[in-house]
């Protein structure tokens, strides 16, 4: 008998039709002997939705009293799947993140799980219950309940899996794999049939929408693999695995169109300067990319360049106003019309000329590069956001990440 953990994204349980289906699925799973926790992201377009209710009220809010509404997406998704499989003769309980022991953080709306009481899910199990339970959520010291982040199911779904010591964690979500880069952006953009913890973790931090990054991170530290998998197609989906011996220098290609770029001219030369301005931007929980300085030699002057995500661009540009207003002959410029593109792959670590590759294919299409960013296994640049898709075919065609 394999314990197996499986999530379903909010596309897969966007209507009730989708729900029902997703019953039979584990139903099924549960039926060729295996135990089955089940871990749901709230219906289609739901937490959007509270927002927008939210915002009807005030747009600023208590954070717990955020974490509090929004969290209320996954309880009902939960119950309704909970009773889908029930209406179909099979025992099932729903949990919400407290109820299944998910302790967090006493910080809210982007906390991290710190430790999961599995007590209950096992004690579930054992009377053989299909467990379904909420992702993104949590509760703190406080008995407060939290939430990890949009996208956090994921997250949730690994731990709770690492914490039951499952066999197996499979992510079902509205596409059959992880592909070399965005099918949508480019359609013959190929499936790829396994891909390593480090190469998926790459990915999903520089913008790959399949898995959530904090997901990918806990399953690489557990040893876990993972499978994503089409909720509603048979397919073999991606195994997300250990790494081993890569004979492709690249595996694909990422692309974030959600970025802002802002520069700061002309800044002094002294010791302290950046740390001012990068630790009050990480105060108010900002998370900055990309930096690049270039020197003035003769002023004594700096050029700092960074970019931020484009939800957290007015905030950015606003704290680095009040940090530079001292500084007589600092500049600030903003542009939020730009993209990042990166290459990703383990087999870089040996290749040398990768990134020269990747700047002539872009060069060759007369894409100007802003900014680059490297590190053992990727090269990312910000570029202009309308030479997006003209990059990804020129990179994906340099590399032949078709064949």
């Amino acid at each position: 008998m394999a314990l197996i953990v499986q999530k379903y994204g909010g596309t897969s349980v966007g209507s009730i039709e989708k729900i029902k289906n997703v019953a039979k699925k584990v139903i099924a799973t549960k039926n060729q002997g295996n135990q089955l926790v089940v871990v749901v992201s709230a219906m289609g377009n739901t937490t959007d939705d509270l927002i927008a209710l939210k915002n009807q009220i005030a747009e600023e809010v208590s954070p717990r009293e955020y974490d509090t509404l929004i969290s209320t997406g996954e309880n009902i998704s939960a119950a309704l799947l909970a009773i889908a499989i029930q209406d179909q003769k099979e025992n099932s309980i729903s949990l919400t993140g407290w109820q299944a022991g998910v302790l967090t953080e006493d910080i809210h709306m982007k906390c991290k799980i710190l430790d999961v009481d599995s007590s209950r899910i096992k004690a579930e199990l054992a009377q053989g219950k299909i467990v379904v339970i909420t992702g993104f959520q949590g509760i703190n010291s406080k008995g407060d309940i939290t939430t990890i982040g949009r996208g956090g199911s994921d997250t949730s779904a690994v731990v709770i899996a690492a914490a039951l010591n499952a066999d197996v964690c499979e992510i079902y979500t509205d596409v059959d794999g992880i592909y070399t880069t965005d099918p949508r952006k480019l359609p013959h953009a190929k499936k790829l049939e396994t891909i390593s913890h480090e190469e998926m973790l790459e990915m999903a931090s520089l913008g790959a929408g399949v898995m959530h990054p904090r997901a990918v991170e806990t399953a690489k530290v557990n040893k876990m693999n993972l499978h994503v998998k089409h909720s509603h197609k048979e397919g073999t989906g991606t195994q997300i695995i250990m790494s081993g011996e890569k004979t492709q220098v690249v595996s694909g290609i990422a692309t974030d169109d959600n970025i802002a770029k802002i520069g700061v001219m002309h800044v002094p030369d002294i010791p302290g300067v950046a740390a001012k301005l990068f630790g009050s931007l990480a105060a108010e929980k900002i998370n900055v990319d990309v930096i690049v300085q270039s020197i003035h030699e003769i002023k004594k002057l700096n050029d700092i360049s960074f970019t931020v995500s484009k939800d957290d661009y007015k905030k950015s540009l606003k704290i680095t106003k009040a940090i530079t207003s001292d500084w007589k002959e600092t500049q600030i410029v903003g542009d939020t019309k730009v993209a990042k593109i990166s290459i990703v792959g383990i087999g870089m670590i040996s290749a040398p000329g990768v990134a020269a590759k990747m700047f002539h294919a872009l060069g060759k299409e007369k894409i100007n590069i802003q900014m680059i960013s490297t590190s053992e296994i990727k090269v990312s640049c910000i570029i202009a956001e309308d030479h997006l898709v003209k990059a990804i075919r020129a990179i994906h065609d340099e590399f032949e990440l078709h064949k």
